[in-house]
């Protein structure tokens, strides 16, 4: 029988509830996605929303040019820790005539 040996950056010694959830890092990042649409003058006055799901920035809503659709993904992207980014923001404005 073969008994592994602990690495030596794994810490054997900590129970389960001492081990921060894996939701943690999501919410961090959910935050500062947050925080940086909101002070960036591009999309601070947009109607975005934000999720992250095991570290894939989501963001919903409608904004009002596509300058403001690619500043909010290029935003979400330059925060630590994001894996992907699903940009599923709707430019407004764009409204196709019926004839």
């Amino acid at each position: 029988m073969h008994m592994p040996y602990p690495l030596p950056d794994e810490n054997w010694s900590s129970a389960a509830w001492d081990q921060p959830e894996a939701d943690s890092d999501d919410q961090r990042i959910e935050a500062l996605v947050a925080q940086r649409l909101s002070i960036d003058w591009t999309t601070r006055r947009q109607q975005i929303s934000v999720a992250v799901q095991n570290r894939v920035v989501i963001l919903t809503g409608l904004v009002g040019d596509t300058e403001a659709r690619q500043a909010a993904g290029e935003l979400a992207w330059d925060v630590p820790g994001v894996f992907d980014v699903c940009n599923a923001l709707r430019v407004g404005g764009q409204r196709r005539s019926r004839r």
